[in-house]
């Protein structure tokens, strides 16, 4: 099992259609299992990752 680091939760709101019925929806955060140099498995959202790979791009 994948440790979870982000404290991304899901956006709710409603969903509304021509007619301006609301239904209830979700907006999930994007999280992809990545797996670190010692070998653990972790939880982060895409952006997250792509700020962690920028950030080692600019120290090199």
């Amino acid at each position: 099992m994948a440790k979870k680091v982000t404290s991304k939760k899901p956006l709710t709101g409603n969903s509304r259609s021509h007619a301006l019925n609301a239904t209830k929806r979700q907006q999930k955060p994007n999280l992809q299992v990545i797996r670190l140099e010692d070998g653990t498995k972790i939880r982060m959202s895409a952006r997250e990752i792509r700020s962690l790979r920028k950030q080692d791009k600019k120290a090199a």
